[in-house]
């Protein structure tokens, strides 16, 4: 139980990054969005809830970076989402705000976006009484599945790091040969000056 803790209040930093939340106010006839990273089959739920003005519709979509739609609700005012991501993407939260009134003559709307993703989007209580499990048995549960989510991070970094890697040799490469064929390049237009000058000057009779 000790290490439990322990390893928990470790990985409390990596659980904070998996949360995200944000309060905002969206102006009548505008359009809000908001961006974040999440890696490949990753399970991501939302809970939103949205201010109601008279005469006001909000449209919430949410897209990858295709244009796919993973959510999308008009007339949303409160409500919950859930989607698992296919591919390591970006992801955006859209709130659109549509109003006959016109700009300024209705009041801002309030927004409150919670999201989750990975281990902290998991309900562990409905897993538990799926499985039976007891509170350590559910703890240990999620610890593993941080810890394999740890894992597929730093898996991912490492990817990320051999494919610049292999940018920046190629690269090298290419500037190397680059820079040869500049200098054969130089040379063979220094060595036709020559030639071309040595002649010019012997038809002026300037040198034998």
């Amino acid at each position: 139980s000790t290490m439990a803790r322990f390893a928990a209040l470790l990985l409390l930093p990596v659980l904070v990054e998996s949360v995200f939340s944000i309060s905002f106010f969206l102006p009548v006839n505008s359009r809000k969005c908001l961006r974040e990273e999440i890696h490949k089959d990753v399970l991501v739920t939302g809970e939103y809830e949205i201010g109601e003005q008279a005469n006001t519709k909000t449209n919430l979509k949410i897209t990858d970076s295709s244009s796919h739609i993973l959510y999308s609700k008009d007339d949303a005012t409160k409500g919950k989402f859930a989607f698992t991501t296919e591919d390591y993407d970006m992801f955006e939260v859209c709130f659109e705000s549509k109003s006959p009134m016109g700009t300024g003559r209705v009041p801002d709307q309030l927004v409150n976006l919670d999201m989750k993703h990975g281990v902290e989007a998991k309900n562990y209580e409905e897993i538990a009484k799926v499985e039976k499990l007891k509170p350590l048995e559910v703890e240990l549960r999620r610890l593993e599945d941080l810890s394999e989510s740890i894992v597929n991070d730093f898996a991912y970094m490492k990817k990320r790091e051999e494919e610049m890697r292999d940018t920046n040799e190629s690269t090298n490469t290419r500037v190397l040969y680059f820079s040869i064929f500049s200098m054969c390049c130089l040379i063979g237009l220094a060595t036709w000056q020559v030639f071309y000058l040595r002649r010019f000057f012997k038809a002026k009779k300037l040198i034998e």
